[in-house]
């Protein structure tokens, strides 16, 4: 059973509906007593950086959800989750995320349109079971204001070209994320949740 975390800012109708299309089972969760109960969560986000983490730690999440990548069971953040897993984003301010891994979000700057919206085509940075079947030049669906410019280099698994290399997928032990939508990205998104949910043991229906 996969948990999708609900802490009232994700796209939460088109992510369950793809892991129903993919058979695997899921419920949503938004209390941290209940992590424990699934093989695998998926942190999705839709909205400002400040914001989501306020409702995070509101709903008592946040330590919650570090608790659980300590265990060691598989994470993945989606649009603004994959944001929150790293240390701060300069969104309306500076704010603090989950620091699950090294870097900050920043916001597009430089003469061209923002928010970065369309579908732009992966760059693979290194082999990795999470990209199983996933090459580059492969599309994906991107919308947002905001990208990560993280710490550690090893972390990137594909990066995007948006006037500037952009980090589109990374991943270190059991904490991943995808700064795009998998679940609007077609075969190609529908593949790389398909190698994350196979990762997520007993997540099969």
């Amino acid at each position: 059973m996969i948990g999708i975390i609900d802490y009232g800012m994700g796209n939460l109708y088109s992510l369950s509906k793809a892991l129903e299309r993919l058979g695997y089972a899921y419920e949503f969760v938004s209390r941290p007593e209940r992590l424990n109960d699934f093989a695998g969560v998926i942190l999705p986000g839709v909205g400002a950086f400040g914001d989501a983490m306020a409702n995070i730690r509101r709903l008592g999440l946040e330590e919650g959800i570090r608790a659980y990548a300590a265990s060691g069971r598989p994470v993945l953040g989606i649009c603004l989750g994959m944001q929150l897993l790293f240390e701060k984003s300069e969104e309306h301010g500076t704010h603090t995320g989950l620091s699950l891994l090294g870097g900050e979000a920043v916001r597009f700057r430089g003469d061209y349109k923002v928010p970065h919206m369309g579908w732009n085509q992966l760059q693979v940075k290194q082999e990795h079971p999470l990209l199983e079947g996933v090459k580059s030049g492969d599309y994906v669906y991107f919308v947002h204001s905001y990208h990560v410019r993280v710490s550690d280099p090893a972390v990137l698994l594909a990066t995007s070209d948006y006037h500037q290399d952009v980090t589109a997928i990374v991943g270190r032990d059991n904490v991943f994320g995808m700064q795009f939508h998998p679940e609007k990205s077609g075969d190609t998104g529908m593949r790389l949740l398909r190698n994350f949910a196979g990762r997520c043991e007993g997540g099969k229906a």
